[in-house]
């Protein structure tokens, strides 16, 4: 019930008070008192993590840090406040833009990491090099693999032997600002590329990041995103070499731009497309029609981490199903557990930039392996930043 009329507060109005508290926009005494939940704290302690004092997440003394490599904008920092409130251990992130950036850190030695998190297609690369190690998922009793769907959580184990657990999935687009369309969605990866070199020039971004930069030019001409044919990717290049004169930057943290209004365009991951959308709803999240990437991340540990136990201590945490559903919450990646998913809005397991048609999800494909190391994709990718 609504403290100010008492009464009841409708779902829209709650998604977007919930949202509010967790991005910090509102302290939690405005949050319960908007929402009516002052008396049922108890109650969404559970599924809103931080109403109530957590637990501990580890037994005995991990140290006082843990390093992490991910992603842009990739979790809730609330939770890593309780993280280090708990365990001592202080959480500092490494932000990575392209899985070849983490390749090459720890192929250099030294990276200082405690846990990372690769992309689906890269782990057997990391296996075959011997960079990761086999989980003790005694380590990791928040980790249930039959609460994961299979086809997001079998690319962590390899031979039989369990490298990396799984942490979220999606998709990768791009977001378009309508403002500039005149109310038009723009619909496949051809309208990107064209307008990107026509009423969108000098506003339009792309990945610093060959798997999906490449990968989407090659679906201009209807092949695979995988692909390392030598012609088919000449013809992606000739598009990208058009292109590059009239991008903005070449960049994997692409929401500053697109906010202060300085880009109208960029390729997206789901996550990204669906806070951009949630605060300006002028941003559209759109899948091209000609297909793209699906993909599904994991959390994993190189070989030689300094602070192993804080790092599966920081695993476990993170795995937690309630602390798992307030990640989603923050940043807006659908998560494969559905022990999570059964603690989160119905609102949030229907929204179609997380949830997309089907018939837009099958002409997805995942990464594949090959693409990582091929010579001929790091060197188009090269001469494309330096043209």
């Amino acid at each position: 019930m609504s403290k100010k009329d008492n009464l009841p507060i409708t779902r829209k109005k709650f998604m977007q008070e919930l949202w509010r508290y967790k991005r910090g926009s509102v302290s939690r005494r405005q949050f319960l008192g908007v929402t009516g939940l002052g008396l049922a704290t108890a109650v969404m302690g559970t599924a809103v993590p931080g109403l109530l004092p957590r637990k501990s997440w580890a037994a005995g003394d991990i140290g006082d840090r843990v390093v992490l490599a991910t992603w842009p904008n990739y979790h809730d920092p609330t939770n890593f406040e309780q993280f280090t409130e708990a365990t001592g251990a202080n959480v500092q992130m490494n932000v990575f833009g392209s899985n070849e950036e983490m390749l090459a850190k720890l192929q250099a030695g030294g990276s200082g990491w405690d846990v990372f998190v690769p992309t689906n297609y890269t782990i057997t690369t990391y296996v075959g090099e011997g960079l990761i190690e086999p989980l003790e998922l005694s380590m990791i009793p928040n980790y249930e693999a039959s609460a994961f769907e299979p086809r997001f959580s079998d690319a962590g184990t390899v031979d039989g032997t369990v490298y990396a657990v799984p942490k979220n999935w999606g998709t990768t687009g791009f977001v378009v600002n309508t403002k500039h369309t005149g109310g038009k969605t723009l619909t496949t990866w051809k309208e990107f590329w064209d307008i990107s070199k026509a009423e969108f020039s000098g506003r339009t971004m792309v990945h610093d990041y060959q798997l999906t930069t490449i990968g989407n030019a090659l679906k201009y001409f209807g092949y695979s995103f995988n692909s390392v044919d030598p012609a088919e990717l000449a013809d992606a290049e000739k598009l990208l070499i058009e292109v590059k004169p009239h991008l903005y930057a070449i960049n994997s943290d692409y929401q500053p731009p697109l906010r202060n209004g300085d880009a109208w365009m960029s390729m997206c991951w789901t996550g990204d497309g669906k806070q951009l959308n949630t605060d300006m709803p002028e941003m559209d999240y759109v899948l091209g029609r000609e297909g793209g990437e699906i993909w599904s991340d994991y959390y994993a540990v190189p070989k030689g981490a300094a602070h192993r136990e804080a790092g599966y201590a920081l695993i476990n945490f993170l795995l937690d199903p309630a602390v798992n559903a307030k990640e989603v919450l923050a940043h807006g990646y659908p998560v494969a557990d559905s022990r999570a998913n059964a603690l989160l809005p119905k609102e949030l397991l229907e929204d179609p930039i997380l949830y997309p048609a089907q018939e837009l999800l099958d002409a997805l494909e995942f990464g594949a392996a090959a693409t990582l190391t091929d010579p001929n994709r790091a060197e188009l990718l090269a001469r494309f930043k330096s043209a």
